[in-house]
């Protein structure tokens, strides 16, 4: 490998970047305008669950439970009712999303060893919402008779994310996502473009090696993608909140693996398309959509099926969600990287490696 070409090839592609103010000024535009999108849509905390009660005891102990749901910030009293056909009523015009019914007698059994018992309704139209108001109202009632009864005393701790605010997790895991959407796209047009244009004819009659012209594309995209990681996790920490407990230094290397692998990925699919159209759906099915379903951004991978389980692990945002909230939350050393940044440091060679063969056979 010469130098000095792989060197020109970089100087006309960093040109040919900086001349393209549009192309640029979205690269970084978009991750930002991504990162503010989902970081204020996506919540997986619960608040304000519309409550409805059906108070049948009505005594001081019944009132104080109430009292209990109303104060907290999960719950918002909206209705009260005096037959559980009314509740039957209210929650299938979503009127409420919980309704609490307490028993008659059970003032009479509190402090008693028969622990008084009440009934939670749950709206289990959305699954994953009610799950949590549910767990919501089961930790009121089970801290009301902790109060009441004296039976348990529990002191918990809660690590990495104390606040247990949404916004941590699902920004620290949208790194990974917004990485995996933009880079490939900018590297797979900046190849599909001279071959739509006849200008790639000039490289294959150039002395130009196949790794040389690949790496010199791949390159100044790899910066401009790292630039674009860089902004975001600021954007994240200053903005957002997101804690840093990690090293920069391993943050650093993570990222620049998963940045030349996405970089990587988008030059595969230049190599096999002829088409610009082609070439972003390709991109998009191929980088962000896994991204974002399989990469445990949002949804947990030890909470799917096995096979799909298996089936994360041929996605490198994957690796790259373990390293970066491993780094950023839990302050995670090189030690605990050492598997995700191999398997993601595998991968890129691996997707390099075939579009330099794949280039290769097209030349010939």
């Amino acid at each position: 490998m010469k130098l000095h070409r792989l060197f020109a090839v970089m100087r006309k592609e960093s040109r040919e970047i900086i001349r393209d103010r549009i192309t640029l000024s979205t690269a970084f535009l978009f991750p930002v305008m991504m990162l503010f999108m989902f970081g204020y849509a996506i919540s997986l905390e619960v608040e304000d669950v519309k409550l409805g009660v059906l108070d049948q005891d009505q005594t001081p102990s019944s009132a104080a439970l109430v009292d209990a749901f109303a104060e907290s910030r999960y719950f918002k009293l909206v209705r009260r009712y005096n037959s559980e056909l009314e509740i039957r009523d209210s929650m299938e015009i979503s009127e409420v999303k919980l309704a609490l019914v307490i028993p008659p007698g059970f003032n009479a059994l509190v402090g008693r060893d028969n622990l008084p018992e009440v009934q939670l309704l749950i709206d289990g139209t959305y699954s994953a919402t009610a799950l949590v108001a549910l767990n919501y109202g089961m930790s009121i009632v089970s801290r009301f008779k902790d109060r009441d009864n004296k039976l348990i005393d529990i002191q918990t701790r809660i690590w990495y994310n104390p606040s247990l605010q949404s916004v941590i997790y699902v920004v620290s895991g949208l790194y990974a996502v917004i990485i995996a959407a933009f880079p490939p796209l900018l590297t797979t047009l900046a190849i599909v473009r001279e071959k739509e244009s006849g200008s790639i004819q000039q490289i294959y009659a150039s002395p130009l090696t196949v790794p040389e012209f690949l790496l010199g594309k791949l390159i100044p995209y790899g910066f401009i993608s790292s630039l674009q990681l860089a902004s975001i996790v600021a954007l994240g920490y200053y903005w957002f909140g997101v804690p840093f407990n990690g090293s920069l230094g391993y943050l650093a290397i993570a990222g620049l693996i998963y940045v030349f692998c996405n970089v990587g990925i988008g030059l595969l699919i230049s190599t096999i398309t002829d088409s610009q159209l082609l070439a972003v759906l390709l991109a998009l099915v191929v980088t962000m959509m896994p991204s974002m379903l399989f990469s445990g951004f949002v949804f947990p991978i030890y909470a799917m099926a096995e096979p799909v389980q298996l089936y994360t692990h041929i996605f490198p945002a994957r690796y790259f969600v373990d390293a970066s909230r491993g780094i950023i939350l839990k302050g995670a050393g090189l030690n605990e990287m050492l598997q995700p940044l191999g398997l993601l440091l595998g991968y890129t060679l691996v997707v390099f490696f075939s579009a330099v063969a794949i280039f290769k056979k097209k030349v010939a």
